[in-house]
């Protein structure tokens, strides 16, 4: 039996080898959450002076992309070493702070990185050793790749969302999470359905409740899922919202008149539906004897 099939058939090597990668996609999403909106307010503007016919000013004078330049720290820009860009472990290694200058790291690194690999593990251990694991793990790390920079920007990039879109109508191809009919209504629906209540929000309030990345959003997952579990998926955002969103006000003194991004809650919902949905929509027939 080949190492292949070793680790698709034990549940703790799978889990194992899942999170470590989980661990290390996490820190490379936090290079994605922080430099991705710098890099397309940079095309904005650049964008803007070129149609106004306007100097293009704050030219860069390095590249500036996800690879380059190379990790270091924000304060004396001292370049950080290999070892010292262990996930989680360095940042425990380093107390939280910069070896050159000493100055603190943000907690939110190791956050996230836990976050992906504490994710990628339940992905694993949820699904099993199958093709639908690899394709779950990569929207599991897209969407916190979108939650931290909704949150951070109130802002989901289309050029990460438009193409797991695309990718999940290319999937129910292969009937893989839902079949093709189910996967374009869901794309569609999911679409439509954020828009109506954007607009009619707008209508009534004269304000914007939503960004048309919301909506883009949950095309995506009616895309991935079907449009069986639209439903699910917007009951959960709006009770994940409810509870964070109040918390937040209560427990850390929130101003309520600060938007909340709907981005991450969507997220987390449709995360649940993705591995929990069918149990779920299971037990919600069953308890009013539709089913």
């Amino acid at each position: 039996m080949s190492s292949y099939s070793i680790i698709l058939n034990s549940p703790v090597l799978l889990c194992l080898l899942t999170g470590i990668i989980g661990l290390m996609v996490g820190s490379f999403l936090n290079v994605v959450i922080y430099r991705l909106p710098v890099m397309m307010q940079r095309g904005w503007k650049k964008e803007c002076q070129e149609f106004l016919e306007l100097p293009i000013t704050d030219q860069a004078t390095e590249t500036f992309n996800l690879a380059l330049p190379g990790s270091h720290c924000p304060e004396c820009h001292a370049e950080i070493k290999g070892y010292q860009n262990i996930p989680v472990f360095s940042y425990l290694f380093l107390r939280g702070k910069c070896a050159n200058c000493q100055t603190s790291i943000s907690l939110r690194y190791p956050f996230i990185e836990a976050l992906t690999g504490f994710l990628s593990v339940v992905v694993a251990y949820q699904l099993g050793g199958q093709i639908e694991t690899l394709f779950a793990l990569l929207l599991t790390w897209v969407l916190v790749a979108l939650s931290g920079i909704d949150f951070d920007h109130q802002l989901l990039p289309d050029n990460i969302t438009l193409p797991m879109l695309w990718l999940g109508l290319f999937l129910s191809l292969f009937n893989i999470f839902t079949d093709p009919v189910s996967s374009i209504i869901g794309a569609i629906a999911g679409y439509l359905i954020l828009w109506t209540i954007y607009q009619s929000f707008k209508l009534l309030t004269g304000k914007e409740g939503m960004g048309y990345g919301d909506f883009k959003l949950l095309a995506l997952f009616g895309a991935w899922l079907g449009w069986q579990y639209l439903p699910l998926i917007i009951l959960l955002s709006s009770l994940v919202g409810a509870i964070i969103g109040t918390s937040m006000i209560i427990f850390v003194q929130r101003d309520k008149n600060i938007p909340i991004p709907f981005g991450p809650y969507l997220a987390i919902a449709g995360w649940i539906a993705l591995l929990w949905g069918d149990k779920i929509n299971s037990l919600y027939l069953t308890s009013t004897g539709l089913q």
